[in-house]
């Protein structure tokens, strides 16, 4: 990218020079074509490193990205790989480097950003909205803006208040953002590629507890061309009695709550959304007139949530196919308690999902009834 850098952007190299750190002495990582699982964290490694060889304008910055290889080794090897022109250590000062980067991509290159937890991009919302997200509006068209923003979204386990807000919400409520949340290792590769090919400003929430995960993964998903298209849905599990639509970490509790169902005769489709903006609302009302029933499932705040956004969109468009009341399951209403058994009951659970799918199919007693 330096070359790119010097032709495109003069200030690239003192960049260079003041955000570079010492490179470690760490190897390079491959994959095998021949692996039939891989985790979150191997599969986001894998498309930056496949997206940052194929692509020159392509570049990473962010704290302890570098030497330290990621807080969560998403960015491992490739300070090596690529060397400190492309991987970039930066001070803690969030709304530093995040103007930085939009200033890259102004002149063509294509940041991809690291925020330690998306709590830290409050430091920088104002670069990510006024500076990023408005600017092919306001420039009519002629300034583009690639650039991504990656990092932890949500709870974790255990970090309090401050460190545990999901941000789908809150930016994919911007025109001129696009918003992603993956799920599984196939979201993960297939979105953030795309993302970083996209020509526009993209917010991609990652989970913190979904980085160790295995999951399958065929040969296509491995093919360095792949990639999945920003704002479709996935059908996750078919079903006729009752759409279950979930993003992120809560796709993994309602297919738990689906198979659980199924034991009792309730026939779930689960919906991963892996688009919060543009929002998949054709596949999310053609389920919902199979099945005649909508549980939402997030993890954030009730109040204008993206469960809130599904919902209005059900009931404009198919309100006519609904036989039972739509379901609403989010986080409860007040900031992430500390106490571990206090944060258990601020986030959904699988029981909790499954009790409101039994709901809408009047297999249980309502909520009112037993108030």
């Amino acid at each position: 990218m330096l070359g790119a850098a010097r032709r495109q952007l003069g200030s690239a190299p003192m960049l260079g020079q003041v955000l570079r750190r010492l490179r470690p002495a760490t190897s390079a990582r491959a994959y095998s074509a021949a692996a039939k699982e891989m985790t979150v964290r191997e599969a986001l490694n894998s498309a930056l490193d496949e997206e940052m060889s194929a692509d020159p304008s392509v570049f990473l910055m962010g704290e302890e990205v570098g030497e330290y290889q990621g807080a969560y080794k998403i960015t491992k090897g490739l300070l090596d790989k690529y060397g400190p022109d492309r991987v970039l250590d930066t001070p803690i000062t969030e709304a530093g480097f995040t103007g930085i980067a939009v200033g890259a991509a102004y002149q063509g290159l294509r940041p991809v950003v690291e925020f330690m937890t998306f709590n830290f991009s409050m430091q920088a919302i104002d670069h990510i909205i006024n500076s990023a997200a408005k600017s092919n509006y306001m420039s009519a068209g002629q300034i583009n803006v690639p650039i991504v923003f990656r990092g932890p979204n949500g709870a974790a386990a255990g970090v309090g208040a401050q460190h545990s807000q999901c941000y789908a919400a809150w930016y994919a409520h911007v025109p001129g953002l696009k918003v992603l949340a993956p799920y599984s290792a196939e979201d993960a590769r297939g979105l953030l590629k795309a993302a970083i090919r996209d020509p526009d400003p993209v917010v991609f929430l990652e989970n913190e507890l979904l980085y160790g995960e295995s999951f399958p993964i065929s040969a296509e998903v491995l093919d360095s061309s792949f990639s999945l298209p920003i704002g479709k849905a996935k059908v996750e599990r078919e079903g006729k009695d009752v759409t279950i639509i979930a993003y992120s970490k809560m796709v993994g509790y309602a297919l738990q709550a689906a198979e659980i169902l199924s034991k009792e005769g309730i026939s779930a489709e689960v919906i991963n959304l892996r688009s919060i903006r543009p929002l998949d609302r054709a596949a999310i009302n053609a389920s919902v007139r199979k099945t005649n029933r909508l549980v939402t499932v997030e993890e954030s705040f009730p109040q204008h949530g993206v469960g809130a956004e599904i919902c209005m969109s059900v009931v404009e468009e198919s309100f006519e196919y609904l036989d039972a009341p739509v379901e609403r399951i989010a986080g409860a209403d007040v900031p992430m308690p500390y106490a571990a058994n206090l944060e258990r009951m601020a986030v959904p659970q699988v029981d909790d999902i499954v009790r409101a799918a039994k709901r809408t199919c009047y297999r249980s007693v309502p909520m009112a009834a037993t108030a």
